[in-house]
C-alpha cells in the first residue's frame, strides 16, 4: 500500500470519527417533555414513519413542525399537545440526526398519506428555516409558522414568527434582512422575557439569554398566538 494511500485512509477514518461524535451530541428531551410520550386524556400520540402524531379531537386542521438543529424531536410534545387538545392535530418529525437540512422535504409524506382540509408548516430555529423553504416550493400549505427562525427564500403564504426578547441565539440582523422575503400576510409575535430554548424542554442552549418567564408561560402563549392565527385562514 502506498504512502499516499495509507494518508488518505487515515483522514477518511478520522474524519469518519468527527463526523460520528458531532452526530451523537445533542441536547436530550427532558422527562417533563418524554412524559407526554403516552399521551393525555384528550390527545393520543401516534408513532408514524417519521416521528410522532398528536391527535386530539379535530380532523379538519395538521401543523406539520420541524424541530431545531441537534434537538431530540421529543422535547417539544409539550407545547404541541396542548395545541392538539385545542383542536389542531400536530406531527412532530423526527429528522435523520436530529438536523432538518437532511428531511427538508419530510412534510411531503405527511400530507401525502392523510385527508386534513388544512396544513401548516411549522420549525423551531434551523427547522424553521427548512419549514419555511418547503412552503416556499409547496402548494400544500397554507401557512408557515416560524419560531425564532426566518426564511432563505420567497414565502407567499400567511406567516406567523414568534420569537423570545431574551432570544440571543436568533441571529435578529439575519431575522430583520429576510423579513422582505415574507411576501403573504405577515404577523409578528414577540414574547416579553421568552428566550431560544424554552419552545422545548432539552436544557439550557448555548450562547442563549436567560429567560425571565417559565417554559409554560412561554409555550402557551406560542398555542394561543398559534390558535388565533390559524382561524384566520381555516
Amino acid at each position: 500500500m502506498g504512502k499516499k494511500l495509507k494518508i488518505s485512509i487515515i483522514i477518511l477514518i478520522i474524519l469518519t470519527i468527527a463526523i460520528g461524535i458531532y452526530l451523537s451530541d445533542y441536547q436530550h428531551a427532558e422527562p417533563t417533555a418524554t412524559d407526554y410520550l403516552n399521551g393525555t386524556d384528550n390527545v393520543s400520540v401516534v408513532k408514524t414513519s417519521n416521528g410522532l402524531l398528536l391527535d386530539g379531537y379535530g380532523n379538519d386542521t395538521a401543523l406539520i413542525f420541524y424541530p431545531g438543529a441537534k434537538v431530540e424531536y421529543t422535547s417539544y410534545l409539550p407545547m404541541f399537545t396542548q395545541l392538539a387538545g385545542q383542536g389542531v392535530d400536530c406531527y412532530i418529525v423526527e429528522m435523520p440526526f436530529n438536523l432538518a437540512f437532511l428531511g427538508k422535504d419530510s412534510a411531503d409524506s405527511i400530507i401525502n398519506n392523510s385527508t386534513y382540509e388544512h396544513y401548516f408548516v411549522s420549525g423551531h430555529s434551523l427547522g424553521g428555516v427548512m419549514a419555511a423553504d418547503y412552503a416556499a416550493h409547496s402548494n400544500s400549505t397554507d401557512g408557515l409558522i416560524l419560531f425564532a427562525a426566518y426564511p432563505s427564500n420567497n414565502v407567499t403564504v400567511p406567516t406567523l414568527s414568534i420569537y423570545g426578547s431574551n432570544d440571543t441565539v436568533l441571529n435578529m440582523e439575519n431575522y430583520n434582512k429576510t423579513e422582505s422575503l415574507i411576501q403573504g400576510n405577515f404577523t409578528e409575535f414577540i414574547i416579553e422575557g421568552g428566550n431560544h430554548a424554552q419552545f422545548g424542554y432539552y436544557g439550557p442552549q448555548s450562547g442563549d439569554g436567560q429567560a425571565s418567564i417559565s417554559a409554560e408561560s412561554q409555550q402557551q402563549q406560542c398555542v394561543d398566538e398559534i390558535i388565533k392565527f390559524i382561524s384566520q385562514y381555516t
